[in-house]
């Protein structure tokens, strides 16, 4: 397997630069950027497989860099800020990040949520996923929706769908359980791996509108996830 590489931006140097010494003893290949200009051509102009984005940038800022991402990409993305800010957390979950960290932060705790982000991004597939209806595989097809787990694809009525790796997990795990209602709690620590906590439940429910919008699922009358209100979320057989 390829060495990961991992896009590393913030504008103050010393944090950059810490944290890519740790992630290079890890033996990760790290690209450091302290603008978010640079940023920017760096995520037009090559390929990673992690970026870790600082909020509050002096000229690009990481929401628009996120943006930029999400536009062709399904990396994950974990997001720095010196703000303990919920709205913050939100409106970065909602443009598609996969984790949030407030600054100060430990070096090891965040090279350790690299290493889930990784894990389940090269569980989910390669760099950029394939779409090959040869690629045969293990296949959940219900109303429309099929599920290749070997390929790691989604497709709507036959049109591939887009998903991050989280977005597939979420996915995967209530099509494996389909005809339970799956506990936002229970859906947490399965996709996530981590113990579930205040806020965890917001974390959730963003991802899962995402999700709905990319399946072109309305939550009034969802045609794959069902909310089960202060319970979690289903799909019905």
């Amino acid at each position: 397997m390829d060495t990961p590489r991992i896009l590393v931006v913030d504008d103050e140097k010393t944090i950059t630069d810490l944290v890519g010494i740790y992630l290079r003893n890890e033996g990760y290949d790290v690209t450091l950027a302290y603008t978010g200009a640079d940023a920017a051509r760096l995520i037009l102009e090559q390929e990673f497989d992690l970026a870790v984005l600082d909020i509050m940038l002096p000229d690009v800022d990481g929401f628009e860099l996120l943006r930029t991402i999400r536009t062709e990409r399904t990396y994950p993305v974990i997001m720095l800020t010196a703000r303990d800010s919920q709205a913050d957390k939100i409106e970065g979950l909602s443009l598609g990040a996969d984790d949030y960290m407030v600054k100060p932060f430990r070096p090891l705790e965040l090279v350790a949520r690299c290493k889930a982000q990784l894990r389940r991004y090269t569980s989910y597939g390669t760099r950029e996923q394939s779409v090959a209806a040869e690629d045969a595989g293990p296949i959940i097809a219900f109303n429309g929706l099929s599920i290749n787990k070997d390929a790691r694809t989604v497709t709507v009525d036959e049109k591939p769908v887009r998903c991050t790796p989280l977005e597939y997990s979420i996915l995967l795990y209530l099509a494996e359980h389909r005809g339970c209602v799956v506990p936002v709690e229970e859906l947490f620590r399965a996709v996530w791996d981590e113990e579930f906590m205040a806020g965890s439940n917001n974390t959730v429910m963003v991802h899962i509108r995402h999700l709905r919008e990319k399946l072109g699922d309305d939550a009034q009358n969802p045609r794959f996830i069902k909310n089960i209100w202060g319970v979690g979320y289903t799909i019905e057989k």
